[in-house]
């Protein structure tokens, strides 16, 4: 398994080294070290104040001066930022330096807003506990949107010591590892130490976030890889296996064996937001069937000559995934329309020739029924 680390060299000097800063961010912020304002990353945001952690330490500082109009430019989790230098009370956020990547979900699905979970990250922890039935499509839902956030998704099958034989895990990690192509699946268990030293050698390289439910193990896996129990623990229920809200807010660790690790709460809902290219790496295979089809604008809906529905009756892809791929392709397909009135004319248009299509048809057998 190889996960590829940040590109940008480190600058080992700088006290803020150990939470990601490199020769980029240095680059990037100095036209306002000219300014004498200090870097910080963002640690923890909440209710207009966040934690920082700078060259002298973690302070407190008010993000009055970078409220925007656009919910996808506030102040985050993992956000590089110029604030105030020391003396000032209170101690304002300036400006937040431009982002290499961000995990966007959609706030509402009757609404046309993102949410920001964490920014600048690296690598995507998706944890999935097999102390419960597996949600293959909730799977597919969470890597759509790492992918389309530009950071490398991991899939981590959390509480793997409850799966009683190798054989049946063995068989659980396959079916995870058809409704993730080209992604690492990693059975782990924090009881007995299976897979965690694969785990921990990720988040050594770069800024990783830990996502899913609540009661998936995400904060007893961060304190394993942070050596010591800094986030607070809740057992699952035993009727259903699911979990409290033990995180409550995003935290941004650095790691002791290298890294940054950012824990985020359980997250009930995971609504896609202009995921198009996301939903596409995770379906890579339908992708590349739809190539062959015969018509480019192919539905994969009974038309002549497809690839993807000739794949389905050969046994060679399983019709939950193309039952899936269509779904979140509806549902940001949706979302993005809106926002954008020329896609929302398109899916009207659509909508009344397919009904046209439909109606024609349905004339068609009538006729020959009185004939």
């Amino acid at each position: 398994m190889h996960l590829s680390s940040p590109s940008a060299s480190s600058v080992p000097s700088h006290p803020l080294a150990v939470y990601g800063w490199d020769a980029g961010w240095e680059a990037e912020f100095a036209a306002h070290a000219e300014q004498g304002l200090l870097p910080g990353r963002v640690v923890r945001v909440d209710r207009g104040l966040c934690d920082v952690v700078t060259p002298a330490g973690e302070v407190r500082a008010d993000t009055e001066f970078v409220v925007p109009r656009d919910p996808m430019k506030v102040v985050c989790t993992g956000d590089w930022v110029a604030l105030d230098p020391e003396g000032g009370d209170p101690r304002y956020v300036r400006t937040v330096l431009p982002r290499r990547t961000a995990f966007v979900r959609s706030t509402s699905s009757k609404r046309s807003e993102g949410q920001i979970l964490a920014a600048n990250v690296d690598h995507a922890l998706v944890a999935v506990s097999l102390a419960v039935d597996l949600d293959l499509g909730r799977v597919e839902r969470f890597l759509a949107l790492a992918w389309e956030s530009g950071a490398q998704p991991l899939v981590v099958l959390t509480k793997a010591d409850l799966v009683p034989d190798a054989v049946g895990l063995a068989y659980l990690v396959q079916d995870v590892e058809t409704a993730a192509p080209g992604v690492p699946v990693l059975p782990v268990s924090a009881t007995t130490g299976t897979g965690l030293d694969a785990v921990a050698a990720v988040v050594s390289g770069g800024t990783s976030v830990l996502l899913g439910q609540s009661g998936t193990g995400k904060s007893t896996l961060a304190n394993v890889l942070l050596g010591e129990d800094v986030m607070r623990v809740h057992a699952a229920r035993d009727v259903d296996g699911k979990g409290r809200h033990t995180t409550t807010t995003r935290n941004l660790l650095a790691l002791p064996g290298g890294g940054v690790l950012i824990d985020t709460p359980g997250l009930r809902g995971v609504g896609l937001w202009d995921a198009e290219s996301g939903v596409g790496q995770v379906f890579s295979e339908i992708e590349e069937l739809a190539e062959r089809c015969r018509f480019h604008d192919c539905a994969h809906a009974g038309e002549p000559g497809c690839a993807v529905l000739a794949a389905i009756d050969a046994g060679d892809l399983p019709e939950r995934r193309l039952a899936s791929y269509r779904k979140l392709m509806r549902e940001n397909q949706r979302i993005v329309a809106k926002t954008d009135a020329r896609l929302r004319a398109e899916i009207r248009r659509d909508f009344k020739r397919r009904g046209a299509e439909g109606r024609a048809a349905m004339d068609a057998k009538r006729g020959r029924w009185r004939a």
